[in-house]
Formats: structure tokens, sequence, C-alpha cells
């Protein structure tokens, strides 16, 4: 029986976790952040948005664009769509980013559980008064099959489609090649995956990059 593809921001929040203990690998703001510009990927990916294509400026301000108002059947997609409609001015890609992150990671793991495809545990501590929630996937098949498809991908075994293309990207911009477990040299690795990533849309590249940038901006705040 064939698995079904999950959404992008899905497949990156999976990646983005240790499988055994559920903690996430990097910083849950710039996870976040990468949540978004998965999103804004899919969105494009699937004709609904675009950016504006007279616009030279910097990948993380640059305008995006609506293509068509149609829904794609997808709660968080779907209100990010009603998000760009309805502000006044559409805005720039990084500051969508920063605005439509804000509670992305809590969203992406609620329909994760929602689907079955995270289970909620809880530890307690202190004679119970202590308490620890952790979300682990409800079978290792979904994170596994996620990461052979990068394995693949990165050791030329398969021909990379724009949407594992565009999570190359992802993953490499924010610093999870170490956790594919891969044998690889992680730098060697990133490198292979970017250059992935380089060959397909140059507006997917450019959503990474504004990830990127915002990412970058979260560090210097953190560690002003």
């Amino acid at each position: 029986m064939s698995v079904p593809r999950l959404p992008l921001r899905d497949e990156l929040f999976l990646l983005g976790h240790n499988d055994d203990t559920g903690h996430p690998h990097i910083h849950r703001q710039a996870l976040a952040l990468g949540l978004a510009g998965a999103v804004l990927i899919d969105l494009f990916l699937a004709g609904r948005i675009t950016l504006d294509p007279t616009d030279d400026r910097p990948a993380g301000e640059r305008w995006l664009r609506l293509h068509t108002e149609q829904p794609v059947g997808d709660l968080i997609a779907d209100t990010a769509l009603t998000t760009i409609r309805h502000r006044r001015t559409t805005p720039p890609v990084k500051a969508f980013l920063r605005t439509f992150s804000a509670d992305l990671y809590e969203r992406t793991r609620a329909g994760l559980v929602a689907a079955g495809i995270l289970r909620q545990h809880t530890r307690r501590r202190l004679a119970g008064l202590a308490r620890t929630d952790t979300y682990l996937p409800t079978d290792t098949k979904w994170p596994v099959i996620t990461r052979a498809r990068l394995r693949y991908l990165a050791h030329g075994r398969e021909q990379p489609d724009h949407h594992t293309a565009a999570l190359a990207g992802l993953v490499a911009t924010l610093g999870l090649t170490e956790h594919l477990y891969l044998d690889d040299d992680t730098t060697t690795l990133t490198e292979r995956l970017t250059a992935i990533a380089g060959q397909h849309h140059q507006t997917v590249q450019h959503i990474t990059a504004a990830v990127d940038a915002a990412v970058g901006d979260l560090a210097t705040a953190t560690y002003r």
C-alpha cells in the first residue's frame, strides 16, 4: 500500500524532530519560519501564488502575489491564502514568514496529531506535580520515508521532483542535514542538497532564501 505524500510543512516538521524523543533539532521559532516557507512553496507549486516578476529586490523583500484565490483544501494553506488576500498591501515574503510563523509550529503539530501521524505522550514527574508532553510518530514510516527520498536524491538514485527538491533546499538551509542519518559528510551533503534545489523553480529558491534571511535575523536578535 502506497503512503500518501504529506504537505511540505508536515515533512519538514517530522525531519525537524528526533524520532525517539520528539525534541526539535533546532530552535522552534527557526523551524516555524521554515514551516511558513514550506506553506508558501506548496502554494506556489499548486499555482496559487507567485512573486512579483518585476521586483528585483532581495528575496525576502520581494512581494507576494495571488495567482488565484481558489482554496487547495488544506486548512493551513488556505489560511495563508486568506491572510495574503486580506492584507491591505501584499506583503513581502520575509514579512509574511514572520507573521504567519507566530503559531505555525503548534498548528502544524496539531494537524499531525489530528491526522494520526503524531501521538501525544504525557510524562509526570515529582509525584505527578510536573508534566511533560512529547509528540512522537505513530509509525516510523512517516519520517523514514521522507528521509529516504532525500537519501535517494543525494545519492543520485532518483530524479528530484519540485516538491522533494524544495524539501532538500529547506533542510539544507535550516541545518538539518546532519539529522538525516546519512553516512555522508554533513558539509558535502548540504552542498549536494543545495545544488539539487538550485536546479528547480527560481521562485522556490527565492522563498528558501527568504527563510534563510529570516532565520538569520532571528539568530541576530537572540544573541544581541
